[in-house]
């Protein structure tokens, strides 16, 4: 363990105590409001977000590991995304928040495990784009993903 996990961990695990007592206390027409931002409802963001943490501490854990990812594109990516707003048009409050609660806790442990020397390590997170260090996907990909759509959901549902 590194200090710097240490603190990501703590800081995200804050961040999602935040947005989880958001979403708790959404009422149903606030859950099917559109985001302007994603062009999607609040239910479907707060789905997707909760729904990523288990590839980005993939993403993460692979970087800090050394390895290689598999090539991956940003447009890639932006098709995922739209599959998942399709997919999950009617996800369930209750579904959503324990399945952020979960991957949040599995994302925090994860991050909190690395050290200072596996989070200064690089790798190739996008094919033709340059190489991101692991300590890069944790405040970009965890701690500013999550920011980016609850500051969304706050926007769209006046909070």
């Amino acid at each position: 363990m590194g200090a710097k996990g240490e603190a990501f961990a703590g800081e995200f695990e804050a961040k999602v105590a935040e947005a989880t007592a958001l979403l708790e206390k959404l009422s149903d027409g606030e859950w099917k409001k559109s985001t302007a931002a994603e062009a999607w409802t609040v239910g479907v963001t707060a789905d997707h977000l909760a729904r990523t943490y288990e590839p980005i501490t993939h993403i993460i854990e692979t970087i800090a590991a050394g390895q290689a990812l598999p090539h991956f594109t940003p447009q890639m990516l932006d098709e995922m995304n739209a599959q998942h707003a399709r997919d999950f048009a009617g996800c369930t409050k209750s579904e959503t928040v324990a399945l952020l609660k979960k991957g949040a806790a599995a994302a925090a442990a994860a991050v909190r495990r690395l050290t200072d020397e596996q989070l200064a390590k690089s790798g190739t997170v996008f094919a033709g784009m340059p190489p991101m260090s692991a300590e890069d996907m944790v405040k970009r990909a965890l701690l500013g993903h999550l920011d980016e759509h609850v500051g969304s959901i706050r926007k769209t549902i006046g909070a």
